[in-house]
């Protein structure tokens, strides 16, 4: 199965050159200010892509997801594959995707770091090959432009724990890139930069 993984799109979707693949993975941050016409902007576009699966997960940007929970389920019921805090098995591959972060700016999906942020971590099943979260674990592709690594601890020790083949995440716009350890591949998908231009076109892809 050949996988492609966009994170951080913040509404330059339509600009992406866009590979073949079997699978279209979109890690969040489908918008830039979260209003209700950037979303269905990018959903009809998600929509439109022809990839045999499609899996999204909200961002810290997309208030319209969060303060209305039900409109994916019931406006594209059958479309796509959104989860929140919920995993989906496709060709024997087992995701489970999740949009929190640690808390900034009041944003949207955002948790305070530690018990809070634990309890969704907990709910990640031990199975997971594929794990989708918008955020990174702390200390890996998370530094930011000021040197700080704006990671989540709680996500990093459950990782640890899982030892999932890949996750996938954006959310660092520039700490960008893949890295790997002895069990699991991670992969920083952002595709704008911190000023929310594009800062590359073509997305992560990768087989499994």
């Amino acid at each position: 199965m050949r996988i492609i993984v966009l994170s951080d799109t913040h509404g330059k979707h339509n600009k992406l050159i866009m590979p073949d693949g079997d699978l279209l993975i979109h890690c969040g941050d489908i918008t830039l200010k979260g209003t209700k016409n950037e979303t269905i902007d990018f959903l009809n576009w998600f929509v439109e892509q022809n990839y045999c699966h499609k899996i999204l997960i909200a961002g810290n940007h997309d208030y319209y997801l969060e303060e209305n929970p039900g409109f994916i389920t019931k406006t594209y019921p059958n479309e796509f594959f959104y989860l929140f805090d919920s995993g989906i098995e496709i060709e024997g591959i087992r995701f489970w995707g999740s949009p929190y972060t640690p808390e900034y700016k009041n944003m949207a999906f955002n948790l305070q770091r530690g018990e809070e942020l634990q309890k969704h971590w907990q709910k990640i099943p031990e199975n997971v090959d594929i794990l989708i979260t918008h955020g990174p674990p702390k200390g890996i592709l998370d530094n930011t432009v000021n040197g700080e690594n704006a990671g989540c601890e709680a996500l990093l020790n459950k990782v640890y724990e899982i030892k999932p083949q890949f996750h996938l995440f954006g959310h660092v716009h520039e700490a960008v890139g893949n890295f790997s350890n002895a069990y699991t591949r991670f992969v920083n998908a952002s595709l704008t930069n911190k000023a929310k231009g594009l800062q590359n076109m073509k997305p992560y892809t990768f087989e499994i």
